[in-house]
């Protein structure tokens, strides 16, 4: 602080004890713009600590409101920094406890909880006792949150000082709703603490919470709530499970008038809870989608462009579910002009989700209007979202013809995104060939740069290049660019399109085949080369083999792979009304628990198991590596014996000069499928130093070798010992998840007992961390369950993972278990059902 600095605050602090015990005329209004000062001081981050005694001094002295509660604020952020100064506030704190004015009353009992010191938590029992019992519903609203300060900073004094069966009083007795609402909130946190923690008094106190009483008084009253409490209480008994059906219409009879609601966030938790108690009622559940229609559809009509992308989100996740939901009110998500584009793209994606037979022909119209937008994001997508109805099978004949008049626009991002969607097409519906084929033989490669459009166009020139009379000469014209060319997806398909062709027009593709093949086997990159190596090999082993392999005959693909499954969806669909909508994925994913490093020491309660996050997710169809580096190998490329003279020579094999690995030269005869007659190599053939034939074959290990090796058996599974206390964080578990195949699948049966624990799922999920086998997630509502657990061999050379999914119903428990190691699978199983049959 430099000098200038340090004279205001001087000439501060006197005029602040010049004021302190002033009561002249003119004298608060003076203090109050002393006061504002100070705190501006405070907020631009010079350090006013030094005024301390001056601020209690100047507003011990007055009941000023303002000046009551500037200096309330100075107090708490410095308090917590400097528990020396703290200790000077008590006295000045409990007497303002005790004023006759309410709002002085509750404004400093909410200052003393949030002085967060622990030294000075002796001094806050008596003044909360007071305020809990105060005549004024704002003292005792402050009170109720106060406690749940006090819990944070001190749970034993929390507990010991009977502070919770106050706050369960305050809920059920209190006559103001803002003090039950602060009651509701502070017992919901305490629970779910302690819950969390598995200790402590109140470890199921959420069971009370839930109970039927509760949340009956609750409901008969919501309508005296403010939005937000609505909102809180909505949220809580969206989590009671009814005991009876008549329970359930009850509750929905109390809370109808809720979806008429002003405030979007009332409509979507009512929305949230009738969606949640009719789960298992089949019937009712398709009554209700009906039913909550209306009121999503006017809040997407009548509210902010922020309000109805997240209203569209939440209405998605619901097509996805039933999808003849809003297949009737489809021009509702019709896009207007003034709608910003992430709404506008939301509204794409549920037009394409709605539409079904009956309306496909009205929105694919409107869809083709779309593709002419100024706004290229908006384009690609409405061509996009014509492709996705194409692939539902909706009037595909329509569909396709507007996808072909997509390439008329002569639009370089319109033809790209086609060329992209014909493709997927033509594999789905391969009787569409001659149509296609026929537009896609007038598109120049030259006009297409996108690396996508450009592998779509190549793969149809090589799967249907036998319609398209200039298709070996246009591959050729590809070639020739082939080391300008960046995308290895790009070269992948060069390399396949132009080893089909060959089979159908051989002639024409026998040079450029061989070319092709040299160019693949001297990439940089693996892929390619590898895949040019194996064509060069199939080749050898003659035309069937190879046909058969490069090019098979058609299939069509009846399904594509979804971008997210069904288990996920219920998943997000389990935390309704949250960001998991919005973001479309389970909460675990964007708020994951840190999880302490391998080896790091750690002080958490072994029983309790580390990165416990409820709602779950998909962990099989997320975000997962592509797959395992491949070793940078560098191999000798095979190198042509005259330069270009080599792709004069009549076989296909003739581009790889050099004698095979055998020694025998290769037959130059009007096959192009001749291959040498000498001995196939060993696979410990060694490697040949000159780079040609020799040197690819002992790549691959000799291709067709035989080993004379019997197979050895299995080793005997050895004992198992796991990790006691075991990390692994989110994304590893996820990658794994998705990578390692299910290793074992089991059946238990839970005894009525174990059954009863269940009510709690943290109960099986410390008892199950006890047996060295912790969870990474957990989510679901009776009576399903589900869970997924991980454990480490003792030697810390895999993990275990485990999918649980527990039926409280029917009392049965469904396992899948997926293992670095497959030979430990076993072991682990038993260890596993013996720690579950002990629950």
């Amino acid at each position: 602080m430099n000098s200038e600095k340090k004279g205001e605050l001087s000439e501060l602090k006197a005029s602040l004890r010049q004021f302190a015990g002033s009561r002249a005329p003119g004298s608060t209004e003076a203090k109050r713009e002393l006061f504002k000062k100070v705190i501006s001081y405070m907020t631009i981050g010079i350090d006013v600590s030094g005024l301390f005694t001056e601020m209690i001094m100047g507003s011990g002295a007055t009941s000023d409101l303002v000046l009551k509660k500037m200096c309330y604020l100075y107090l708490c952020s410095y308090a917590a920094s400097n528990s020396e100064l703290a200790l000077l506030t008590i006295n000045f704190l409990q007497k303002d406890c005790q004023d006759e004015d309410p709002m002085i009353r509750g404004l400093a009992l909410r200052s003393l909880c949030s002085l967060r010191v622990k030294n000075l938590v002796e001094y806050l029992l008596g003044p909360l006792k007071t305020a809990i019992r105060d005549s004024n519903p704002y003292v005792r609203t402050m009170a109720a949150m106060g406690i749940l300060k006090l819990y944070y900073l001190a749970p034993a004094s929390c507990n010991e000082g009977e502070f919770v069966p106050a706050l369960k009083r305050l809920l059920m007795n209190d006559p103001d709703p803002q003090v039950v609402a602060n009651a509701v909130c502070a017992l919901q946190e305490i629970f779910d603490k302690e819950a969390e923690s598995g200790s402590g008094p109140n470890v199921n106190g959420k069971d009370w919470l839930l109970s039927k009483e509760v949340i009956y008084t609750l409901l008969n009253r919501i309508r005296d709530f403010s939005e937000w409490a609505q909102c809180i209480i909505l949220a809580l008994a969206a989590e009671y499970v009814p005991q009876e059906p008549d329970e359930i219409f009850d509750i929905m009879n109390l809370l109808e008038d809720r979806l008429q609601h002003a405030n979007s966030a009332v409509v979507l938790a009512t929305t949230k809870v009738f969606l949640h108690l009719t789960m298992s009622m089949a019937d009712v559940h398709q009554q209700v989608y009906e039913r909550i229609k209306a009121p999503l559809l006017t809040l997407i009509s009548t509210g902010s462009p922020e309000l109805a992308y997240a209203v569209l989100s939440h209405l998605h996740l619901l097509v996805t579910r039933a999808p003849m939901l809003f297949a009737a009110d489809y021009k509702h998500f019709y896009c207007r002009f003034s709608d910003p584009s992430y709404v506008k793209k939301l509204k794409l994606e549920m037009l394409t989700a709605v539409a079904n037979e009956a309306n496909t022909y009205d929105i694919v119209t409107e869809l083709s209007e779309y593709a002419a937008n100024v706004d290229v994001v908006i384009a690609r997508e409405s061509v996009r979202a014509v492709g996705q109805i194409a692939l539902q099978s909706y009037d595909v004949n329509g569909i396709v013809d507007r996808l072909l008049q997509f390439l008329d626009m002569d639009t370089d991002y319109i033809t790209a995104e086609t060329l992209v969607l014909v493709k997927d097409l033509l594999r789905k519906y391969p009787e569409w060939a001659e149509s296609c084929v026929a537009v896609i033989g007038g598109v120049s490669h030259t006009a297409v740069s996108e690396q996508p459009a450009k592998a779509a166009l190549v793969w149809m020139l090589g799967e249907y290049g036998q319609d398209v009379p200039d298709a070996p000469y246009v591959l050729e014209s590809i070639v020739e660019n082939w080391a300008e060319e960046e995308s290895e997806t790009v070269r992948l398909e060069i390399l396949t399109a132009v080893a089909k062709l060959f089979f159908k027009r051989a002639l024409e593709c026998h040079r450029l085949l061989g070319r092709v093949l040299k160019l693949g086997t001297e990439d940089g990159n693996q892929d390619v080369h590898d895949r040019a190596l194996l064509y060069y090999r199939l080749l050898q082993q003659g035309a069937d083999v190879a046909q058969k392999v490069i090019n098979p005959e058609k299939r069509a693909v009846n399904e594509f792979a979804e971008t997210q499954s069904s288990e996920a969806k219920d998943r997000i669909f389990d935390e309704f009304n949250t960001l998991s909508v919005v973001y479309r994925q389970p909460s675990f994913q964007f708020m994951a628990k840190e999880q302490p490093k391998a080896g790091a020491s750690s002080e958490e309660d072994p029983a309790t198991p580390t990165g416990v996050l409820q709602g779950g997710g998909d962990f099989a169809h997320q975000e997962l590596l592509s797959g395992a580096e491949k070793e940078e190998v560098a191999a000798p490329p095979p190198t042509a014996s005259n330069g270009a003279e080599t792709y004069s020579a009549p076989n296909v094999l003739d581009i790889m000069s050099g004698p095979p690995a055998n020694g025998n030269a290769a037959s130059v005869s009007g096959d192009p499928f001749a291959t040498s007659t000498g001995a196939p190599v060993a696979d410990n053939a060694p490697s040949s130093s000159g780079g040609g034939a020799g040197g690819l074959d002992d790549l691959l290990g000799g291709f067709g070798g035989q080993s004379t090796s019997q197979p050895q058996p299995p080793p005997p599974a050895p004992a198992l010992q796991l990790v006691p206390r075991p990390t692994l964080d989110a994304g590893t578990f996820q990658r794994k998840w998705g990578q390692l195949p299910v290793g074992q699948a089991v059946e238990d049966s839970f005894a009525p007992a174990a059954l009863a624990k269940l009510t709690t799922p943290q109960a099986l999920l410390r008892h199950m961390a006890s047996n060295s086998i912790a969870c990474m997630a957990s989510g679901g509502n009776a009576p399903t369950f589900r869970f997924f657990f991980y454990a480490q061999n003792a030697d810390a050379s895999g993990f275990f993972l485990v999918e649980l999914i527990v039926n409280t119903a029917k009392g049965t428990a469904s396992t899948k278990v997926k293992a670095e190691q497959a030979h430990l699978v076993e072991p682990f199983v038993q260890m596993y059902r013996t720690a579950l049959q002990s629950f």
